[in-house]
């Protein structure tokens, strides 16, 4: 019991909560336990199909998938966050399993050996990063890297389960392109009886989906599509069938921790466990904002990561936030996490009651409703959104997309990843400083720039000064500090934000520049970040204590007038020219 309590200190000090459905229960009454089993039922009967479904995608066991969903819907909800997220199987997580198995080169046999090793090492990146709170990149991903990635592992997942549809036998590829060319190549082998079942599976999907609401689709039409095999097996039709479930003998997965196996999967890891925090993330705040709540990822992203530890042991698969079962899940009424409980409870049950009739349905029928869901993934309108938006969100999507055609999935999510970011970087990494003066009604306005540089300078730096931005910043002001009229630069910091060690780095460079060419350097307007930053970087050494003026509340311009008056008393010059330079969408106003 030590080591728990350890546990516990160790998730406390991160700021995160060691068993927050504790609050739950404590105030839990029969009123809420109805709501949360009612809502409970509903997501069952989806869950099952979805769980076989997304199973058959990964290219893994059917009851692989249910197994999965029925212990992250048990094991989720003690350290979750949200009440309403469903954890389980995900299309995106499912075809990124796929895809990374297929790269790797892994036979369905071996996939399955190496599952439980790769649900540990994903355990172990989303448990860490929950400890160290980084969730706040995924604020740095653009939605355009979904949608794109969503809208490539659908064509993935289409191609892959055409080939099931048609009974092909057709050697498995790791990207959508081989997998096109493999299936286009295989076409003569077509077996009448597969798209035979599968065309049956589709004509009972489509009115069922139209004329029907409130009814779990998804499962009638599968349950449907078994008894029309059943009446015309006598014909001679005897397509191919799922495994039965067995559910007494439902099996212990132990990880095999080999050197070699961990330094091959940890990059499909470490991109399950990314794609997962972006989806559960996205998923729980668009609920939590339907439901007024307040969420923190970083305690969901603890829950998911523990949800993979013990899938890991009980033979499953990759687990994330379920947009449709979430959905399904909040619409039905579900007032705290326990539906979740209840949810994987019942699956549980399902399965020793039905487990071995899932022996009656066609793998041609799942593929069919796999496919039917994989073309619902591609989502026009978000697509026509991002492209008639910014050229930069287009760029975003489109890399994401082309790389998830023609490369793995998990290539292609950190490639639409890294681009979303570095796109981000330099929008954020262009200071771009524009010389203003007063006109003749006393109001700023911009100025081309002058052939005589004004002795005295007051260079506004607004945002943030980082990395990025830093070399851009040293250009501009060393073309500044090197006029040879210019006598004094006074460095407005009063809206600088996130300096770090390149950003200290450039401003010694500039001070040093600044005495060669005998021009004062001061600096006005500094907050508590910035003096924390020159005191430990050792700027304050370099600039002298004498030429930095701290922030004043009361009053926002004695830092920038004292800096005045110092720079006036090094230079000698009482009555200067003195010229403000700022960013080109700075406020209007003298006094911002």
């Amino acid at each position: 019991m030590h080591w728990l309590r350890s546990a516990g200190n160790i998730v406390r000090s991160s700021g995160l909560q060691p068993f927050p459905l504790g609050k739950t229960l404590r105030h839990y009454s029969w009123k809420k336990a109805k709501a949360d089993s009612k809502s409970a039922f509903n997501v069952v009967f989806l869950d099952l199909p979805q769980g076989m479904a997304y199973a058959l995608i990964a290219g893994l066991p059917v009851q692989m998938g249910v197994f999965c969903s029925a212990l992250s819907s048990i094991t989720g909800p003690f350290l979750a966050s949200s009440r309403f997220i469903m954890l389980g199987p995900t299309n995106a997580t499912a075809v990124l399993l796929l895809s990374a198995f297929l790269s790797l080169g892994y036979s369905p046999a071996e996939a399955v050996v190496a599952m439980p090793l790769l649900l540990i090492m994903i355990g172990t990146f989303m448990v860490g990063g929950a400890l160290l709170r980084i969730s706040s990149i995924t604020q740095f991903v653009s939605k355009a890297v979904i949608v794109g990635y969503i809208s490539a592992a659908a064509c993935l997942i289409i191609v892959n389960q055409l080939k099931t549809v048609l009974g092909l036998h057709v050697p498995r590829a790791a990207t959508f392109a081989e997998s096109l060319w493999n299936l286009l190549r295989g076409l003569a082998g077509t077996q009448w009886e597969s798209a035979l079942i599968a065309g049956i599976t589709l004509a009972v999907y489509i009115p069922l989906k139209r004329f029907t609401r409130g009814i779990p689709v998804v499962a009638l039409s599968l349950i449907l599509t078994a008894v029309v095999v059943v009446l015309i097996r006598p014909l001679g039709v005897n397509p191919e069938m799922l495994s039965p479930i067995n559910a007494a003998a439902w099996p212990l997965s132990i990880p095999s921790f080999q050197w070699s196996h961990i330094n091959q999967l940890a990059g499909s890891a470490m991109a399950v466990a990314f794609l997962s925090l972006l989806e559960s993330s996205s998923i729980a705040k668009s609920l939590a904002a339907q439901a007024g709540d307040r969420v923190d990822v970083n305690q969901q992203m603890l829950s998911i990561g523990t949800a993979h530890f013990v899938c890991a042991f009980g033979s499953g698969m990759a687990v994330s936030g379920s947009l449709t079962r979430s959905a399904l899940n909040f619409r039905s009424g579900a007032v705290t996490p326990v539906a979740s409980i209840f949810s994987g409870t019942f699956l549980i049950i399902g399965l020793f009651l039905i487990g071995g009739l899932i022996g009656y349905i066609p793998r041609a029928s799942l593929s069919m409703v796999v496919i039917i869901v994989g073309i619902g993934l591609i989502n026009i309108k978000d697509i026509g959104v991002i492209a008639r938006t910014t050229k930069s969100d287009f760029t975003v999507f489109l890399a994401t997309f082309i790389g998830g055609l023609t490369l793995p999935l998990d290539t292609a999510i950190a490639l639409g990843a890294i681009t979303s970011i570095v796109l981000f970087v330099k929008k954020a990494a262009r200071p771009d400083l524009k010389e203003i003066s007063f006109d003749d009604r006393g109001n700023l306005t911009p100025e081309q720039a002058k052939e005589k540089r004004p002795e005295i300078a007051i260079v506004h730096v607004e945002g943030d000064l980082f990395f990025a931005s830093s070399d851009l910043f040293l250009e501009q002001m060393r073309r500044l500090v090197g006029h040879e009229n210019q006598r004094a630069i006074i460095l407005r910091m009063r809206n600088a934000r996130h300096l770090d060690a390149t950003a200290a780095l450039t401003i010694i460079e500039l001070i040093r520049f600044a005495k060669k060419n005998n021009c004062a350097f001061l600096v006005s307007g500094a907050h508590e970040e910035i003096c924390k930053i020159f005191q430990r970087s050792g700027l304050m050494d370099e600039l002298g204590e004498e030429n930095f003026f701290r922030y004043s509340e009361g009053n926002p311009n004695l830092s920038t007038r004292d800096a005045l008056k110092r720079a006036q008393q090094i230079t000698g010059l009482t009555s200067a020219d003195i010229t403000i330079f700022a960013a080109e969408k700075k406020d209007d106003s003298p006094n911002s």
